[in-house]
């Protein structure tokens, strides 16, 4: 241990800054360092805190997932299926909840651990986290927060607008058949502050940039409070009267949306791209077999 200037140093006292050799690996900030009698002991406390994260990291990494269901029920027998639904109305929520849990079978129980109205909310993944549960959100979507803690957590999030679809989806899971899955990633939002009617043209909606960006090629949702009205293309995008390839956070510029005209001033128009998830192979072959 050696002090600023590159004395040997038997002590260091608080807020004395030091340099120490020896350590087997780089620590990361906030670290503690801990002063322990002998070597072997300081050895046994760091092999035990090792052991704790590696443990940690697995069980981060195995979250349950509707695309490797089959291949958990395989390897582990009767697997329970922790659900989480957000709906835009109770009766839809609650509709969905019962014929959920009525698909349950020998190998697969499936359980609603908690269920409600409204967007998918950080507190909604933190229990998701907690129970290692899946959630469904049917004709909501998660709040942007939310969303990152969910990627962070790996946290599934499965959104849908048809209860027949989510349900064929769940069959197929357990059988261990579920398609590819699409993720969508999120690029920017704007708000709608004005809106042109256009002859021969089309409807086009003045905009600030809030957050992100908007570019020409991204795939778009127009979003009414909680309510998803439309999910398509941007038909054009300028910026005064010049066309733009992006327009960045705080700008403001004119949208124009391929097939939707029914927008209106405090619409939000968020920006995503789509990308697609192979399946789990183990899955499949297990299903197979």
């Amino acid at each position: 241990m050696f002090d600023d200037r590159g004395r040997a140093l038997e002590e260091a006292g608080p807020s004395t800054p030091v340099e120490v050799l020896g350590l087997e690996s780089m620590p990361d900030s906030g670290d503690t360092f801990l002063v322990v009698a002998d070597r072997d002991k300081a050895k046994g406390i760091a092999q035990y805190r090792k052991m704790k994260e590696r443990d940690s990291q697995l069980a981060k990494s195995s979250r349950v997932s509707l695309e490797g269901l089959a291949e958990q029920i395989r390897t582990a027998g009767v697997k329970d299926l922790p659900l989480i639904i957000k709906g835009d109305v109770t009766g839809s929520v609650e509709v969905l909840a019962d014929s959920l849990v009525l698909m349950s079978t020998e190998k697969v129980r499936v359980k609603v651990i908690h269920s409600g109205v409204g967007s998918i909310t950080e507190s909604d993944v933190l229990l998701a986290t907690a129970s290692n549960a899946i959630i469904i959100g049917f004709n909501v979507r998660p709040e942007r927060k939310a969303a990152e803690l969910a990627q962070q957590e790996s946290v599934q999030i499965r959104l849908h607008s048809i209860i027949y679809e989510l349900q064929d989806e769940m069959r197929l899971a357990m059988l261990g058949l579920l398609e590819p899955v699409f993720k969508e990633n999120y690029i920017g939002r704007a708000e709608v502050l004005n809106v042109f009617r256009i002859p021969k043209i089309g409807t086009i909606a003045g905009c600030r940039v809030q957050d992100g960006v908007i570019r020409r090629d991204a795939e778009i949702k127009v979003m009414r409070g909680d309510e998803q009205l439309f999910k398509g293309k941007v038909s054009s995008l300028k910026r005064f009267k010049d066309d733009a390839r992006e327009v960045t956070n705080g700008m403001e510029c004119g949208i124009g949306l391929s097939g939707f005209n029914d927008i209106k001033e405090g619409d939000l128009i968020e920006a995503f791209s789509t990308e697609k998830l192979a399946a789990d192979l183990g899955a499949l072959t297990s299903a197979k077999a």
